[in-house]
């Protein structure tokens, strides 16, 4: 009898947060611009795409003959990477399932916060508190939009995670992750109101009010700007009775609040 020993196929991950970076068995793979650039946009998009989209897409300043033969030469090289990186279907081109990439990580991470019937685990916040934008060195307008796409998707699971986590009475972690949020964003208003629901949950309004305080002055600075009345009713938890809010001021009964805590 003879027999056959199959070696495991070597992992490939693409790691498209900050840097492209390809990596084959844990080796980084070279490779040029153009392949880099097929491999990035098929790795930001599930469904198969047709060669003529991709290529009009990468290649928008040329003809369709030489961006179709752009095309071609990208994947010749990619080819030579050894394994199956790209597959053909008849409804175009995809990304193996056999790569790993760290962008399409994030969007399944972000579905998964938000769903209530997970239970939120370590590695949910190692990855809440990662940073990193896509492909932070390239200019090409579909990654751009790309990049917004992701970041939107990373924030708003930071709040939703926040949130949830103050649910759990897990106080220091749903603050480190609404800050972490912040950083990203410092001018984002929904992550600002996490801060403060997270000082409230705490028992601590006179925190709530400073943090209010000191983004509402970043945000007329900045922007010439009033926080929303929101974010004023979320403040009513700390000891705001009148249901009407001064427009540019204190949120009625917060002034009040504010001397009591030793901020007025």
């Amino acid at each position: 009898m003879v027999v056959v020993l199959v070696s495991p196929r070597a992992e490939i991950r693409l790691s498209l947060l900050g840097a492209f970076d390809l990596r084959r068995g844990g080796q980084s793979v070279d490779l040029a611009r153009p392949a880099q650039r097929v491999l990035a946009f098929l790795a930001l998009h599930e469904d198969p795409v047709s060669r003529s989209h991709i290529a009009g897409v990468l290649w928008l300043d040329s003809s369709d003959d030489r961006a179709a033969g752009s095309l071609r030469s990208a994947l010749w090289r990619i080819r030579g990477c050894g394994d199956s990186i790209v597959e053909i279907t008849p409804r175009g081109l995809r990304l193996s399932s056999n790569v790993g990439v760290d962008a399409r990580d994030t969007v399944s991470w972000a579905r998964q916060v938000g769903d209530v019937a997970h239970a939120i685990a370590d590695s949910d916040m190692r990855e809440a508190l990662k940073d990193g934008d896509l492909l932070t060195d390239w200019s090409d307008a579909w990654v751009m939009l790309e990049r917004e796409r992701l970041r939107q998707v990373r924030l708003h699971a930071q709040e939703v995670l926040s949130r949830r986590l103050v649910e759990l009475g897990r106080f220091g972690e749903a603050m480190d992750v609404a800050l972490t949020c912040l950083r990203s964003e410092p001018l984002r208003e929904s992550a600002h109101r996490a801060v403060i629901s997270v000082h409230l949950a705490e028992g601590n309004p006179s925190e709530a009010l400073r943090h209010y305080r000191e983004y509402r002055e970043l945000l007329r600075a900045q922007l010439g700007l009033e926080p929303s009345t929101l974010m004023k009713m979320q403040l009513r938890a700390a000891g705001a009775t009148r249901p009407d809010f001064e427009p540019y001021g204190e949120p009625d009964g917060l002034a009040e609040l504010a001397r009591s805590t030793g901020l007025g």
